[in-house]
């Protein structure tokens, strides 16, 4: 290997170390005293200073696959996200296509109230939707003539009422990004496209997609990421889980178990389960979505 061939390899390192010297600090030690607590019997007597911590070794971790309510609230968790996945996706993605082809006024009031679903705070808005679908004073139930039907008493309506919110935060974010990035790519690609006989659909799935791959990743990395871990739209909506914890989340669990019943190394466990979960879903996405970029 020649040096200006490895000087070019190691040019986008150098320029990340900066960002590296930031992030890594934020995000390491934050980790390591969260797999370092998960490790011991840490309770309300070791935060009040009158009694060292016992080390457990694997004893939090044991305890917790041994509780079937983790693993109740673990598919639960995973069903929520996956679900809320797919559909920030797909709504984002279509209000993307749909903002290419709006007038100029039309595609500014769309992004103007997308943007401000963005910036609404997760506790503003959660309120707010529990106000419009309120058992007795909520417009929805006014409107549609529900009487005093309680939206959050069934598990599974409590779930989608809950997921529609996580969407309305989160759709901006894949609508934003995946516009720029269509907005990028040449006129001249697509009226190629149109010339070889290809509808709007065929564009989009055959063209637009492939040339959109690496947003697409950033952009369900993401939605992973923020789907896995909600917490205040649940615990807010739902008032801390549901009706006997039908709408547990690991999130809210792990808060329940930490501060809730002051067991803070276990509630730590339940955070470093939950990180290596999303480890392992992030590289196992990146590693399909290489391949099948080397299979094109």
């Amino acid at each position: 290997m020649s040096a200006s061939t490895r000087r070019q390899r190691l040019t986008p390192l150098w320029l990340l170390l900066p960002a590296l010297a930031v992030l890594v600090p934020m995000f390491a030690y934050p980790l390591y005293q969260l797999g370092l607590l998960s490790l011991f019997d840490y309770g309300q007597p070791q935060v009040s200073g009158g009694v060292p911590a016992r080390f457990l070794g694997a004893g939090n971790y044991r305890a917790l696959f041994d509780d079937p309510t983790f693993w109740t609230v673990l598919g639960q968790t995973v069903l929520f996200a996956a679900g809320c996945v797919v559909v920030t996706l797909a709504v984002g993605a279509a209000l993307a296509v749909l903002l290419t082809r709006v007038g100029r006024v039309a595609r500014t009031v769309l992004s103007f109230a997308a943007l401000t679903a963005w910036a609404a705070p997760a506790m503003t808005g959660s309120v707010v939707w529990m106000f419009l679908f309120d058992s007795n004073l909520g417009l929805v139930n006014e409107v549609f003539g529900l009487g005093a039907y309680n939206w959050l008493y069934d598990r599974t309506v409590a779930f989608l009422l809950v997921g529609a919110v996580v969407v309305w935060h989160s759709f901006p974010f894949v609508m934003i990004t995946l516009y720029a990035g269509i907005e990028a790519i040449p006129s001249s690609v697509r009226e190629a496209a149109a010339l070889d006989g290809a509808n709007g659909f065929t564009t989009f799935r055959r063209i637009i997609v492939p040339m959109l791959r690496p947003l697409v990743t950033i952009v369900v990395i993401q939605s992973i990421i923020w789907d896995f871990k909600v917490f205040t739209q649940i615990y807010v909506m739902t008032r801390g889980g549901g009706i006997a914890g039908q709408n547990l989340v690991l999130n809210v669990y792990a808060y329940q178990k930490a501060f809730a019943s002051a067991q803070y190394g276990l509630g730590s466990a339940i955070g470093v389960v939950m990180t290596v979960i999303l480890l392992v879903v992030t590289l196992l996405y990146l590693r399909a979505l290489r391949r099948s970029g080397e299979s094109l």
